[in-house]
């Protein structure tokens, strides 16, 4: 089943609703903290963080119940894989560790930016290659990147 990209549509609609959910969410988290936010290049960066890890599954959900060739939704999903990892380690570089914000290194522990990436990754790769799992990988992904994100959308509201 994890090869069969067909029986992956459900999760995929579930998935994307809740990434744009936790989306609109974050923004409104991220209004209420504006001032704070503002005047913190590493809260700012936390932050785009935690929109990258709602992103991502959101994307991987659109390429996942867009009908395409096996072959592309892999590809795709080591592309997004590599984007997003590459995008939150560039945040993760820009944010710094802001020796004021106790906020920043919270979230920065609580976020599984890398083990998100890595498991995008694994499952477009076993996918292309039909061995190790395939699809099944979305789950550990998903759970990891909203859960981390959900982490630090929380911090933002309680500890800015």
């Amino acid at each position: 089943m994890g090869y069969l990209t067909g029986v992956w549509h459900d999760f995929g609609v579930t998935i994307g609703s809740l990434a744009g959910a936790l989306t609109g969410l974050l923004f409104v988290a991220v209004s209420l903290k504006s001032e704070i936010l503002a005047k913190s290049v590493s809260l700012r960066s936390r932050a785009a963080q935690t929109l990258v890890l709602f992103i991502t599954p959101a994307l991987a959900a659109v390429i996942l119940v867009a009908p395409q060739p096996v072959d592309s939704l892999g590809g795709e999903l080591v592309a997004l894989a590599l984007l997003s990892g590459t995008a939150l380690y560039l945040l993760d570089r820009r944010g710094g560790h802001d020796p004021r914000s106790g906020v920043a290194r919270y979230v920065e522990k609580g976020s599984p930016n890398a083990i998100t990436c890595v498991f995008f990754g694994v499952a477009g790769i076993t996918l292309l290659i039909t061995a190790g799992g395939g699809l099944y990988w979305l789950i550990p992904a998903a759970v990891c990147s909203l859960v981390g994100g959900v982490i630090n959308a929380w911090l933002f509201l309680v500890r800015a």
